[in-house]
């Protein structure tokens, strides 16, 4: 039974028993910063197990999940993956633990027609209750229950001991046995053996208790019920495979990579290829939820699984990109439950290319890289330093400690060979250290559950902001320095929390409102707005009077504020739509700030936008805006939504309705944020500014309405004081500034050629300065204020007087360090190469370089560096 079918009879079966179906959330955790990635099925419904109401009490979904707990056993194991789906049907407070065994074992049995005593269970040891239902009303054999302890069968593992404190409780565990045939062939053998003969197939865990300090467990008022069952390890059960990785959802990746193996006929090494079909799945839903490479966070992630899977590509034999060739492969395995990947298969392989790239020209040139870390042990041994600088080559450049270990060893230096232990060990600890870093900013922080949404106990304010920009309203709750109170005065800071508002709260990249809430000659300045759950919460002081809890007020959004902000986010709609039109439909946002003065606007692209298609972007906005186009807004269901092809950003967590923003024939897309009622209101855009943010992203900033008009004026104050100190008219400024610059480049030629003579003169100076080493003729100088043509030639002038000889010369230009290196004819029949010298020596410069044998050229950014550029140089020789 493929993964497909088996995901929709999950998903079906628990619809009929009354339950929501619920879209799987980003990897992204939408507005939880206790995790890094969506690791579990429950992570988006914390609220609803906390007693929030979201019109529902119980929910199914196929969750995309990311963890790297067990990055090194992936491959080697039959189950362990970074990337998995998770099956998983809740209860919030509605149904508990005879529900949940009974329809868990009528899906498996009676549904996937799985046979009955091919399934184990495992219970808590103290949970009476669960053995129970599972040995009388079940009817499982007492002999195929089996009671495990705190690590194995309470949820979180050991929160009894160990914490965390927060909702937990005992679980239950399906066990599918492969037969004794299997594993360790014992008789005995049962579920909490490790030797392959069973795999978890579905976990039911019974959030029962609430962990208190000391661990104490308090039974919850709500009892409810979390369930997971890996969608891999389900297939592999049903297709009867050895492993996850023989089942249709792995099989055309592995494929595709034994294709790409060579020589042909080679033998493939079935861990590797495994590990890499599982990351590629990592990496490109990574990509697709809008987390993109990079040395912090997530982006740290994504970079080190991709960097992974090109270690594991080159001991496979394949050493140039091919990564990126395995998202198509992907996008068609899971083009049922993502369609959306096919239509940007060509974004996310194009990220994984441009890593590959990088990633794979460090390994290129890690010869380099290891000479300049290891320059000083090489002199001086010391092991413990050597494993610090292994780490670090590893953390920064992903570079394996095997591949350094193995470069030490060639360069014979006998200390090594004897030490590698002290430098293993090391290393090691800085990895530890690391890891310990990492679970301190991803684990989840203090308690299971993050409850601060939860202080204001207020579960929702109508927002009346779409139509009005004032209301009546009464104060629900007033919060000075995070505590209720009933009253604040004059002065004084506070959070105020409304039945209902027309204040816009922060949220998918616009700021949040300001205004006033009044009452008579009480006055209470909203600074911000932001959201806590569904709660609004209006930030501020009061101005003048008093405000108490009961009051009945007037809510008022500042007017002006409000159009500028809906100016700004209605442009940036018509902003992407420009940019999908000039650079192709490629494009995505990637985030975005929508505030009073000014937009930012985040997105997809692979490569320098030119002047002209910046004009074009801008010149179609403008068009637009001269047309008028009505702004109209729909509420659809999210299905009716995309059908009509309206853009979703993947950093928003969508309700079950949407809003769809239309713009003509222009723009459809799924938005929160306040809009105008047509676009010509708009008046003007601007774009101040476009540059990259990151490896394929970029970023363009503008201005509309009066912020525009300003941006403009400031530029034609420029151009007129340009005007004024050119003494021309102002279509006639371009011409001057070219004429002054020729003029300019004249100058710089003569004295170019007034330095070349002096240099012609002192060629011989050269010379007599110059070292011998090993039989070479070394010649090293810093010429002021030369530049990279003068350099040249000096060099050509050098070797036309002599031969046997490597030259370097530097100079600082323009506050720049520019190095050249020459090799005479002679030495480069020699292998003499100035590409391969330049760059081992560029680097105390602050740069890197290339070039041909005989001549090669660098920049950088240390000119005061020199002297040990030279230096390396003579040491290279020696």
């Amino acid at each position: 039974m493929k993964a497909d079918i088996l995901r929709e009879k999950f998903l079906r079966f628990f619809k009929d028993k009354k339950h929501r179906i619920v879209e799987s959330d980003s990897l992204v955790p939408w507005d939880d910063p206790t995790i890094l990635f969506t690791p579990a099925g429950m992570n988006q419904f914390k609220k609803e197990f906390m007693g929030y109401d979201s019109g529902f009490k119980r929910a199914a979904t196929s969750q995309r999940c990311l963890r790297t707990d067990d990055l090194e056993k992936v491959g080697k194991t039959c189950c362990h993956h970074t990337f998995f789906e998770m099956l998983g049907n809740f209860s919030f407070g509605d149904y508990f633990k005879e529900e949940a065994i009974a329809w868990a074992w009528e899906f498996l049995t009676e549904e996937l027609k799985i046979k009955a005593d091919r399934l184990w269970v495992s219970v808590y040891k103290d949970d009476n209750e669960a053995y129970k239902i599972w040995k009388d009303k079940i009817k499982i054999p007492a002999d195929k229950i089996v009671k495990l302890g705190d690590k194995e069968n309470f949820w979180p593992s050991q929160a009894k001991e160990k914490g965390p404190n927060g909702p937990c409780g005992p679980c239950s565990e399906i066990f599918f046995d492969f037969g004794n045939d299997t594993g360790c062939k014992k008789p005995d053998c049962n579920p909490s053996c490790s030797c392959g003969r069973f795999t978890e197939v579905w976990n039911l865990v019974f959030t029962q208790f609430n962990r208190k300090d000391g661990g104490v467990l308090e039974p919850l008022p709500n009892k409810n019920i979390d369930t997971g069952m890996g969608l891999e390890r389900l297939a592999a059960v049903m297709q009867g495979a050895p492993n996850n990785f023989e089942t249709d959802l792995f099989k055309p990746l592995i494929k595709e990579i034994e294709e790409g193996l060579s020589p042909k006929g080679a033998v493939p090494k079935n861990e590797l290829i495994y590990a890499i079909a599982d990351h590629i799945r990592a990496v490109t839903f990574a990509v697709y939820d809008g987390i993109l490479p990079s040395n912090e966070g997530r982006g740290y992630v994504v970079r080190k699984i991709i960097r992974k899977s090109i270690l594991h590509l080159k001991s496979l034999g394949i050493k140039h990109e091919f990564l990126y060739r395995l998202v198509p492969v992907l996008a068609e395995i899971m083009k049922e439950p993502y369609p959306d990947l096919g239509k940007r298969r060509e974004n996310v392989s194009q990220v994984i290319l441009a890593e590959e790239k990088n990633f794979i020209s460090v390994l290129n040139s890690s010869d380099v890289l290891f000479k300049e870390k290891f320059r000083q042990l090489i002199k001086n041994p010391d092991p413990e330093s050597a494993g610090a600088i292994a780490f670090n080559l590893y953390d920064t450049h992903g570079i394996p400690l095997e591949l350094t270990k193995d470069w030490l060893s060639k360069q014979n230096i006998k200390f090594y060979q004897a030490d590698f232990v002290d430098l293993e060990r090391v290393f090691n600890q800085e990895l530890e250290k690391q890891k310990s870093r990492s679970k301190l900013t991803s684990s989840m922080r203090g308690d299971v559950f993050d409850i601060k949404d939860l202080d204001v106990d207020v579960k929702e304010t109508k927002f009346l902001g779409y139509e009005d920009c004032e209301t009546s309203a009464k104060i629900l709750k007033i919060i000075k320095d995070n505590s209720a109170v009933k009253k604040v005065s004059s002065g004084e800071e506070a959070k105020i929390i409304l039945d209902k508002t027309v204040f816009y709260a922060e949220s998918g990249g616009q700021v949040g409102d300001r205004g006033e809430i009044v009452k008579g000659k009480n006055i209470f300045e909203v600074l911000d707005t932001r959201k806590s759950g569904k709660a609004v919460v209006h930030i501020g002081m009061v101005k003048a009077g008093t405000f108490k809890k009961g009051d009945t007020v007037a809510a008022k959004v500042n007017i002006g504020r409000r159009l500028s902000i809906a100016r700004n986010h209605t442009a940036t709609h018509l902003l992407q739509a420009a940019l999908r039109k000039v650079l192709g439909q490629h494009v995505q946002q990637q985030g975005s700030l929508v505030a009073e003065d000014r937009l930012r606007f985040d997105f997809t692209h692979f490569k320098a936008i030119d002047k002209e298609e910046l004009e074009r972007v801008e010149e179609a906005v403008n068009n637009w805006i001269i047309n008028n186009y009505p702004v109209v807004v729909k509420q659809k269901t999210l299905a009716e939504a995309k059908k009509t092809g309206a853009l979703a950003f993947f950093g928003d967590k969508y309700e079950g309705r949407v809003r769809v923003i239309s713009i003509g024939d222009v723009s459809k897309e799924l938005c929160g944020g306040t809009h105008l009622d047509a676009v010509g209101s708009i008046g003007i855009f601007k774009i101040t500014h476009e540059g990259s943010i990151a490896s394929g992203v970029r970023r363009i900033e503008g201005a509309t309405g009066a912020f525009a008009y300003k941006v403009i004026n400031a530029n034609e104050r420029i151009i007129s004081e340009v005007e004024s100190i050119l003494n021309v008219e102002k279509d006639r400024i371009p011409q001057q500034i070219q004429a002054k610059l020729s003029r300019i480049k004249e100058l710089e030629k003569k004295q170019s050629t007034e330095k070349l003579g002096n240099i012609k003169d002192s060629v011989d100076n050269f010379l007599n300065n110059a070292q011998v080493i090993n039989g070479i003729r070394v010649i090293t100088d810093v010429i002021a204020d030369a530049d990279m043509d003068l350099l040249r030639r000096t060099v050509d002038l050098i070797k036309e007087k002599t031969g046997n000889s490597i030259i370097a010369l530097g100079s600082k230009k323009d506050g720049k360090a520019l190095l050249v290196v020459g090799v005479t004819g002679d030495l480069t029949q020699k292998d003499k190469d100035a590409s391969k010298i330049i760059r081992e020596i560029a680097m105390p410069i602050g740069g890197s370089g290339g070039g041909r044998p005989d001549f090669a050229q660098a920049g950088g950014g240390k000119p005061e560096n020199f002297a040990s550029a030279f230096e390396r140089l003579k040491e290279i020789l020696k």
